[in-house]
Order: structure tokens, then sequence, then C-alpha cells
């Protein structure tokens, strides 16, 4: 391993991994080292950058993200990345601006809408030529990115019906992993509560992991139904944990999956599933 390598992987501080079996295992950095060698597919979890926030400066914190995960990329090539809903903060006019700043970006990306990308579907069609709802198949996994939020910046549940479609188009696929900012149960101070998500979800057994942005200050994994929901903290804004981040995710050859959190610059976190 090279020393480019190690230096990012001192700086986990835990990873998690989910075991197919079900339950958690802590690892610790050597451990994850390790077990490099078996990852068939790796992506990045990015969330919250609040493009254009008072009194933030944001756009070092949008080129110090891209500059992360582009020097990670190089190390342990990723397959892509999400950027995980608030990417602008109210104003709609900037987010060409923060695209710009996102396409510095090395690997393919994709994108969900949070409450603070306070813009119409036709606006944000315009702008990443994806609709709001859209998914993609990445080396036979599914990809379903949501929407949780409107141009009021209302908290909303993702279209259940559009979710239960894709689920249904991809449920011989291996893995599906689902992207919404908002999260779904009152797991947290800023979430909301929607039963028919978990009940539909319960359905597939192929869903592998849920990922929300939302919550700045939460960088853990709540488990619900044998499926995690994992969060990310953030890489902007004004609040939250007392690091800007970004969580990586390796699926193995054995369809466990590894995750933990970097910030290059600081410290981070991590877990197996």
């Amino acid at each position: 391993m090279n020393s480019s390598r190690r230096h990012f992987i001192k700086n986990i501080s835990f990873a998690t991994a989910l075991l197919v079996g079900g339950g958690v295992k802590f690892l610790s950095a050597s451990e994850v080292n390790e077990l490099q060698a078996e990852v068939k597919l790796r992506f990045v979890v990015a969330s919250d950058g609040h493009y254009g926030q008072a009194k933030t400066s944001f756009d070092e914190f949008f080129a110090t993200i891209t500059s992360q995960i582009n020097q990670f990329h190089q190390q342990s090539p990723l397959d892509f990345c999400v950027i995980n809903g608030d990417i602008i903060h109210d104003d709609k006019t900037l987010l060409p601006t923060a695209k710009q700043k996102i396409d510095q970006l090395t690997m393919p990306y994709y994108v969900t809408r949070g409450n603070h990308d306070k813009v119409t579907p036709e606006y944000w069609e315009s702008i990443w030529k994806t609709p709001l709802n859209h998914d993609v198949v990445v080396k036979k996994n599914a990809i379903l990115l949501g929407d949780t939020s409107n141009e009021k910046g209302e908290y909303l549940s993702p279209d259940l019906k559009w979710l239960e479609a894709k689920l249904e188009e991809h449920k011989k696929l291996r893995h599906t992993f689902i992207f919404l900012h908002i999260p779904q149960a009152k797991w947290t101070a800023n979430a909301i509560d929607t039963p028919a998500f978990f009940e539909l979800l319960k359905k597939y057994p192929n869903v592998k992991a849920v990922f929300h942005g939302h919550e700045h200050d939460q960088d853990g994994v709540k488990m619900k139904d044998n499926i995690p929901y994992l969060f990310d903290s953030h890489f902007g804004g004004n609040w939250g944990t007392a690091y800007k981040g970004f969580r990586v995710v390796e699926l193995l050859k054995d369809n466990s999956m590894l995750t933990y959190l970097m910030n290059p610059t600081e410290k981070i976190n991590q877990n197996t599933f």
C-alpha cells in the first residue's frame, strides 16, 4: 500500500461492516486495509454543501470536498459519487455555479434535491439533465435517487408509486441502494414519519442500504428491518459535526458492505454490514 493510501486510512476512527446474514461488525483501520482486494463496488456519498449560505466559506467547502474525493479516487477508484441534497442554500440562481463546482469531480456523480434546493422540477432538470426522481444501474446494482422536498422547501415523503415501480423493475438485481435527503423515520430532530415507506422496502429483500443527508450532526447508522440507514454528516453549512466529510461505501465480493467516513484533513468514522 502506498503512503497516500495509508494517509487516508489512518484518518478512519472506525469502520462498520454490514454482514450478509445481518448484524454489524466494527473494524479497525488495518482490517479495512486487508479487505481492499475484496471490493467489487465502491462509491462515495456526501451532502449538505449549502452553497451560498451567508457567513459560511461555501466556495472553500466545495473546493475542499471535491479535492478530497478526487484524491481518494486516485488511490481507491470510485464507481460513482452521490451528492445527497442541500447543494445550495435557498437561492436558485446559484445552482448553475454549484454545479460547476461539483463538475470538478473526476468520477461519475449523481444528485438529489434537498429542502434548501428550492427550485422547480423543470429548473432542476435544466441544470442537471436528470429528473428529480431517477435511477441508474452501476455494475448490476440499482441506484435510486429520490426527491423529498419541493420549491417551498417542505419536508416530504418520496414518491412511493415511483419508488415501488423502480424497486419492482430492479428486483432481480443483486442489490439496490436508495438515496433520499430527508430521513423518513423520526430518528432525528428534523426527520419525518412515513410508515408506508418502510412497509414498501420490506417487500424487496435486495434493498442493501438507504442513505440520508439533512441532519448535519448525524454520521451514524440506524437499522430497521435489517436495512441500514446511513448518515454522512455534512460538507458545508453552519452547524453539525465538528468535521466536514464524506462517506465511503465498499461492496465486497461476499456481498457484505463496508462503510466509513472520511475527512482526510482531520479525522473520521467506520462500519460493516
